[in-house]
């Protein structure tokens, strides 16, 4: 279909028909397509045509959403389709003969609910007449055909044949005009139309018949509709010069009328068709069809025993409801050609019963027959659904009251047993993510019947929480130089949205676009490292996590990471004195100096254990005359020093630390001492003796001095 060409007829259409359409069916709209046209064709354009866009901006016209309801096979609904945006278009091909009645407009309705977001505003009720094309040639019974003359008939005599039947649906595609095609001397073609409009076709004899000369004639007859371009269908005839069936049978009514209660048994004839026929024999037995005008969807319902006449429901009659339908009937004849004539019956059918009502629920947004889907950001009032329903009772059996018992939703009386769903108070998924809900519908009969409805709502998932840490501060430990990607630990969030709102990703802020940071976080919160690490650089990182989900708008959140570096012992100590190895050191010695010379110090960059310090001498201290504290590193005299004791000493120091394993360093003094005359003079030849040798030396002398003036006493 051209859409221009289709928009420019479909708009002139609408404007031609709305005004009285609209007062006498309710119907709000009308659009015209062409049968046969391919599935998905375009038909109008519902949202530019129902003018709802003309006050709005453009911004507020993309808020306006079309849903089709009651998609349906029973209301025809089904074979349309329109978009969220308001374009019509069909669902496949449409086929008039199949849909429609002869010579009936036809059409099918389709409802539109109309909102702006979740706000409903209107339904539409749109009415599409699908016309009919001249998709159809003219087809008779057979396209062959033998009828038979006998030899005695005299001019005028005439033989009935078959009319050819259009399955189009409207004039003048069904229309039909008949002519031989070759002139013929001995025959010619007539044509009667009845009172019922039906064409009477006869082949007329012209002239005598020989049937020693000629026994057979072949004639071409050729049925041509009225379309544009028109359909041909052609029927061979073949005369035979003998006796033929010139009777056809005839309906004692052209129109029978009947009804019935929707409660009538399968088992009991709807209605009995008769027929008489003025021939004999074979050419007067009649059998009973339905004729090919029958809509389908009528004879679907019924069948026809071919030999009584009778017509039977079929199992699959829909009851419970007042309806109408329309049968074409044919008396066919036995004779050679068989001949026919057509009668109308109309079956009405009355409802007799008291029914519950039928609650059919339209969902916006489905996801079963019986299940919808909602934002939690659905504002109160927010259309969910539409319902509908149907009670084919008459009187109070036929009169419905709906309620819905539920805090969330409520329901709005349309009219016309239409209803819609609303929400009714704001919904958050996070504290219930799922509601069941019943709508319960009685008539007003005595007693009244009731039906209730169960459908479930999901609510769906915004992003509307933001991640939380389990967390304020989150602390580690780890020691330094561990490889690359080390473990450190795992950063942990929660968010109770659903899908993308709860989706995490983490990350470290680095404020100060520092790339120095000798730690990495992956997007799932697990921290290691991401170069080695030097606590004696820094031993202690102060940390600001983010973390953020995927919703649309994204969330975040901050939380604090504290990693503190252990130490290992990398570091071996060092002297800070002397500072020079080796060190020149002059030391001045005199009966009232203090034992201490000078302090050892030594540092370690390491902490704790690895940085614990103890001295030692590793040699030049043979006369053990100097000791150095292993812990203030204080080099000292060890005994009194003597003249003797003057000199240069080479001493070798040694600095340990606490760490496993045990890490050192050493130095050297070259400690140049210089004695005072006022030294102990008289001990000047002790040269390696120790204190300890000295002191007995004189007890010795002190003890014999002592003897002698004892014994000097005594001998006095």
């Amino acid at each position: 279909m051209n859409y221009n060409n289709e928009m420019t007829s479909n708009t002139l259409q609408f404007y031609l028909f709305y005004g009285l359409m609209y007062s006498v069916m309710s119907i709000d709209y009308i659009y015209h397509v062409n049968e046969e046209d391919s599935p998905h064709t375009y038909i109008g354009d519902i949202a530019a045509d129902s003018n709802l866009s003309n006050p709005l901006t453009h911004q507020q016209l993309t808020l306006i959403t079309f849903t089709q309801l009651q998609r349906t096979v029973s209301s025809g609904s089904h074979l349309f389709n329109v978009t969220s945006l308001g374009k019509l278009y069909t669902t496949q091909t449409l086929d008039a003969e199949k849909l429609c009645v002869y010579k009936k407009e036809c059409s099918r309705t389709v409802k539109v609910a109309v909102r702006k977001e979740e706000t409903f505003l209107k339904i539409l009720k749109i009415k599409i007449i699908i016309e009919d094309i001249n998709d159809h040639q003219p087809e008779f019974p057979s396209n062959k055909l033998k009828i038979k003359f006998d030899e005695t008939d005299g001019k005028g005599s005439t033989k009935s044949i078959p009319n050819a039947v259009d399955k189009d649906i409207s004039l003048p595609n069904s229309k039909i005009i008949y002519k031989l095609k070759d002139k013929s001397k001995t025959f010619s073609l007539s044509i009667f139309k009845e009172s019922d409009g039906i064409n009477l076709l006869k082949i007329i004899l012209e002239g005598m018949l020989d049937r020693e000369l000629k026994d057979t004639y072949m004639l071409q007859l050729i049925a041509r509709d009225g379309g544009s371009p028109p359909k041909e269908g052609i029927l061979n005839i073949e005369i035979s010069v003998i006796d033929v069936n010139d009777n056809r049978p005839t309906f004692t009514q052209k129109l029978y009328n009947t009804t019935i209660s929707d409660t009538h048994h399968i088992s009991s004839p709807v209605f009995v068709l008769s027929a008489t026929d003025l021939d004999s024999g074979q050419n007067g037995n009649i059998n009973y069809f339905l004729h090919r005008n029958t809509n389908e969807y009528d004879k679907k319902y019924f069948k026809l025993n071919h030999k009584s006449g009778e017509i039977f429901i079929n199992d699959n009659f829909f009851r419970n409801k007042e309806s109408k339908y329309q049968l074409y009937v044919e008396a066919r004849d036995g004779g050679n050609p068989s001949l026919s004539s057509m009668s109308t019956l109309i079956i009405n059918v009355i409802n007799n019963q008291n029914n519950a009502p039928a609650i059919n629920i339209d969902f916006i947004s489905p996801l079963t027959k019986t299940s919808t889907a909602i934002s939690e950001a659905s504002k109160i009032g927010s259309f969910i659904a539409y319902v509908m329903v149907i009670d084919t009772d008459n009187g109070p059996n036929g009169q419905i009251k709906c309620n819905i018992h539920h805090k969330m939703f409520q329901l709005s009386n349309m009219g016309s047993k239409e209803y819609k769903i609303l929400v009714k108070e704001p919904l958050d998924r996070e504290t219930i993510d799922h509601y069941v809900v019943s709508i319960v519908c009685h008539d007003m009969g005595s007693p009244p019947l009731k039906t209730k409805k169960q459908f479930s709502v999901k609510v769906t998932d915004v992003n509307d929480v933001e991640p939380h840490f389990t967390k304020e501060t989150f602390q580690f430990l780890t020691y330094e130089n561990q490889k690359v990607d080390f473990p450190i630990g795992f950063i942990n969030a929660t968010d109770p949205d659903l899908g993308d709102g709860g989706q995490l990703t983490y990350s470290i802020i680095n404020d100060n676009n520092n790339d120095n940071i000798p730690f990495q976080l992956t997007k799932y919160g697990f921290i290691s490292t991401s170069q080695p690490i030097d606590r004696e650089v820094k031993d202690i990182y102060n940390l600001q996590v983010l973390v953020k989900d995927n919703g649309t708008p994204s969330l975040n959140n901050t939380a604090n990471i504290l990693i503190e570096i252990l130490d290992k012992n990398d570091n071996a100590p060092y002297f800070i004195f002397p500072n020079n190895d080796p060190y020149n050191l002059d030391v001045h010695y005199h009966p009232h100096s203090k034992k201490d010379i000078t302090i050892l110090k030594a540092s370690d960059k390491d902490t704790g254990n690895n940085a614990f310090l103890t001295y030692g001498i590793l040699r030049s201290n043979d006369k053990n005359l100097f000791t150095v504290n292993s812990h203030t590193g204080v080099l000292s005299f060890s005994r009194t020093v003597y003249q003797n004791d003057a000199g240069t000493y080479e001493l070798q120091f040694i600095v340990k630390d606490g760490g496993t394993p045990v890490q050192s360093a050493t130095t050297a003094i070259i400690l140049t001492l210089f004695v005072s005359n006022d030294t102990s003079p008289m001990l000047t030849a002790i040269h390696s003796q120790s204190d300890n040798n000295l002191n007995m030396t004189w007890i010795i002398i002190i003890v014999a001095a002592a003897v002698i003036l004892s014994v000097a006493v005594v001998c006095q």
